[in-house]
């Protein structure tokens, strides 16, 4: 994600969940959210996993960006299932990166 490093600092919104047994459509969903969070005014990328605990991350040039986002029509849609139909407990944290740095091995 060499692209954010032009936007430092930037956000990243951290949202780790578990699911309820019965997730029928969450993963379609999922998906559909990535791609639609893409097209979103200040994206900068995504991060996700998933096994016992679920964690996703969205980076976000801006906080107004973020809200942009939170306040989005199918996004609210999106959210009031996870409430009503997916998740059993959820976490969101919000924090600005100021720093960032990787390894990859050589081959």
């Amino acid at each position: 994600m060499k692209a954010i490093e032009y936007f430092k600092p930037y956000y990243a919104v951290i949202f780790t969940s578990t699911l309820k047994t019965n997730d029928e459509g969450y993963f379609e969903m999922a998906e559909k959210m990535e791609t639609l969070a893409k097209t979103q005014p200040g994206f900068l990328g995504f991060d996700s996993a998933r096994n016992t605990i679920g964690i996703s991350i969205s980076y976000w040039k801006n906080l107004d960006a973020i809200k942009h986002w939170k306040q989005q029509s199918e996004h609210l849609i999106a959210q009031q299932k996870g409430k009503t139909d997916w998740y059993s407990w959820y976490n969101v944290k919000i924090c600005k990166v100021v720093r960032e740095y990787d390894f990859k091995a050589k081959k």
